[in-house]
């Protein structure tokens, strides 16, 4: 993860801090809606538009949440202004409808992030608070008043650092690539924003989209389960100790039991004699990157004679996933358990169409029609992913040739 250093730009500037009083309330929250498991139609289960969600009354008082740090942390009443270091977070925001609360946002998402110009083009208007990639503008910040700031947990000394130079509270949170809980953040996120209607909303269709996945493998044994590795980040042998989309899609991560590389996170770096221990069926490749950026390839995979020997690649089993992209993305998450499920077990789910599903899941979450389009014209996942050609899935001016 990128280590932001904080750059004080700011004059002297007292502030002198008024006593509130704050309810004490244990912030593990718990998605109340209901959670299918059934062979069910998810996609009829919601309306499918962020703007048409019903905005719920935030707390009437200031109160206190625990968040991925442990820290105690006291919110206002309202927050109407948000400033977001935490990519995950800001997406989640547009996804409650609550896009226009962002004031200020990080620079990766703006240069970087292939997937937040999708979502929200508004963002491009939005200030940017790093002034590079190394960077925090506290002046900025400053600037722009937010009522509250999201950052990431793997930056406790800017979180730390951040609060006490602003005053302003700081809430630390990420997924960590679990399904529990991003439902769990998407309900904190929707109680502080008054959108817990559609945090609910949101968090069923997806429940519902998993579970109707789950209910389609119920019969599949241990033993047919395909065994996968996961080559992420742009080196072979960097992996995730647990990646729910390849559990639920009915595979077994052969990472699941190692250790951590830093206590907390979520990736191991193997040796090559590791992976070709495990001998995994199938090797996935993070392919959510354009080409041109991506460092590690199916076809560099495949061609490396040091891996000659694992079933994976004698068998041709290297294949593109999407993967974690400036941290997690809901909408994104939920496709690609979609597009695993049939790699993995093509025969449970005939007729399936990439494509049309992942349009439907983007229009759901951000009330846009066309952006997994866009975005598969942007990695060329048409490419590599296992769909119905007739569907088109880069544009002829979504291509850069």
């Amino acid at each position: 993860m990128r280590v932001l250093h904080i750059v004080i730009t700011v004059l002297a500037l007292a502030a002198s801090a008024t006593s509130a009083t704050t309810e004490s309330i244990e912030s593990s929250l718990t998605t109340e809606s209901a959670r299918s498991t059934g062979a069910l139609d998810p996609a009829r289960t919601m309306s499918g538009s962020a703007a048409k969600a019903r905005p719920r009354t935030p707390p009437q008082a200031p109160w206190t949440v625990r968040d991925d740090l442990g820290r105690t942390v006291a919110l206002p009443a309202r927050v109407g202004r948000i400033v977001s270091i935490q990519p995950e977070i800001s997406r989640m925001i547009i996804s409650l409808g609550a896009g226009d609360r962002l004031v200020g946002i990080e620079y990766a998402l703006r240069t970087q992030d292939h997937l937040f110009g999708i979502i929200y083009p508004a963002g491009a208007r939005l200030p940017l608070v790093s002034m590079s990639e190394n960077g925090v503008n506290v002046e900025e910040i400053f600037r722009l008043k937010p009522d509250l700031i999201f950052a990431s947990p793997f930056e406790r000394q800017i979180v730390e650092s951040l609060q006490r130079k602003t005053s302003i509270p700081v809430l630390a949170l990420a997924s960590m690539g679990r399904f529990d809980r991003q439902a769990e953040i998407l309900g904190l996120l929707g109680r502080i924003l008054g959108r817990e209607a559609r945090a609910a909303e949101l968090t069923a269709y997806f429940d519902a989209r998993i579970g109707h996945v789950r209910e389609a493998l119920r019969d599949i044994p241990e033993s047919a389960k395909p065994r996968v590795f996961l080559s992420f980040w742009g080196v072979l042998t960097k992996t995730p100790i647990h990646y729910d989309p390849v559990d639920a899609a009915g595979g077994i991560n052969v990472a699941e039991k190692s250790a951590p590389d830093v206590p907390g996170e979520i990736n191991t770096l193997v040796s090559v004699e590791r992976l070709i221990a495990w001998n995994p069926d199938l090797i996935l490749v993070h392919g959510n990157y354009p080409p041109q950026d991506r460092k590690v390839t199916v076809e560099s995979v495949r061609s490396d004679p040091r891996l000659a020997s694992v079933k994976a690649v004698r068998n041709g089993k290297v294949r593109y996933t999407f993967g974690f992209w400036n941290w997690w993305d809901m909408a994104e998450v939920a496709i690609e358990t979609l597009y695993l499920a049939r790699l993995l077990h093509p025969d449970k789910f005939p007729g399936f169409d990439l494509v049309r599903e992942g349009n439907e899941v983007f229009r759901a979450f951000y009330g846009i029609e066309g952006g997994f389009s866009t975005l598969c014209g942007i990695l060329r996942c048409g490419e590599w992913a296992d769909v119905p050609a007739k569907e088109g899935i880069v544009p002829a001016e979504l291509r850069h040739d």
